[in-house]
């Protein structure tokens, strides 16, 4: 008995060319919600760790920092500093080290606009902004019956005859830099000056202090009358005929982080020390997280004492 071979359609499932296109916009815009996640994730973190790094370098440098000048003008038996002021806690010229013979100035204190005679690692004025920094030296003896350190980590003896000398200043953190906005950090060198001025182990590159900073400014707070100060940089304080005495120091700084932003969201510009500096720029710039400050360090050993007489007049 022959059986017939009956044809039995087969049902064949699968996706359309509508549904593949559906499923594909849709994975699209899921994929681009999770990349969106991610990278504003990985900006909010970014921002965070350079606001991290630009405050730790704030709270334990800049605090650092100001101990260090705050010993300026220790030990000394004259409390008014001025440029003339035999071992003065603020060294502008040679006869703060009692040794006018000593030119090479660039290892003083100096501010934007001065001619200086510089030596190899001496100021420069270097800065990533359109205004050059400054650079302040202090000096200060070890009065205090126990052992100190000076910037460099160098042990101060008790009892030592030599003085103490640091300068501050801005230098590039990189050797052999090209770009126009270079790695900048601020530095101190220490070096020893004895009583009759012999200077030693001064005038070097120096440790860096703040990793990556692109100003450094200073102004000097002089006792112009009784009741008010008068902050001036050094450039015009060398000017005037009369030198009142200095009181005071107010650094302004840009520290910067770090770590790069994601994208070219920060300030160009910062308001330090009533001045506007703008940043520079080239192609190969990277942004940063950048921030200003500004601190005002009373020198507690350079006390100007200012005596009143009142007249009374008898019945």
């Amino acid at each position: 008995m022959r059986h017939t071979k009956k044809n039995v359609p087969h049902t064949q499932t699968g996706f359309t060319l509508i549904e593949l296109m559906i499923a594909l916009v849709l994975g699209l815009l899921i994929s681009a919600a999770v990349m969106q996640v991610y990278l504003i994730s990985t900006r909010t973190v970014t921002v965070q760790q350079s606001a991290s790094e630009v405050q730790d370098s704030t709270i334990f440098a800049m605090q650092a920092l100001e101990e260090s000048i705050r010993l300026a003008n220790l030990g000394n038996e004259i409390t008014s500093i001025t440029s003339l002021t035999p071992h003065g806690g603020v060294v502008l010229t040679g006869n703060n080290i009692k040794n006018v013979g000593y030119t090479n100035t660039g290892d003083f204190t100096v501010s934007a606009g001065q001619t200086v005679t510089k030596g190899a690692n001496s100021w420069s004025g270097i800065s990533n902004t359109n205004i050059a920094s400054d650079q302040l030296t202090i000096q200060y003896k070890n009065v205090t019956g126990r052992d100190m350190y000076d910037c460099e980590g160098e042990t101060i003896a008790s009892g030592s005859s030599d003085w103490v000398i640091e300068r501050y200043f801005v230098r590039e953190t990189t050797a052999n830099q090209t770009s126009t906005v270079k790695a900048l950090g601020l530095a101190c060198d220490a070096g020893r000056v004895t009583d009759a001025g012999v200077v030693s182990n001064f005038g070097n590159a120096g440790e860096i202090i703040i990793p990556a900073i692109d100003q450094f400014k200073v102004l000097l707070g002089t006792a112009t009358d009784l009741n008010s100060l008068t902050y001036l940089p050094a450039n015009i304080y060398s000017t005037l005929t009369d030198k009142p005495a200095i009181t005071t120091i107010k650094l302004g700084v840009i520290i910067r982080s770090n770590t790069p932003l994601l994208e070219n969201t920060d300030s160009d510009s910062f308001i330090l020390l009533d001045t506007t500096n703008t940043l520079k720029t080239d192609t190969a710039r990277q942004k940063y997280y950048r921030r200003a400050y500004e601190t005002t360090i009373l020198l507690r050993n350079a006390r100007v004492m200012s005596i009143v007489q009142n007249a009374i007049n008898g019945s």
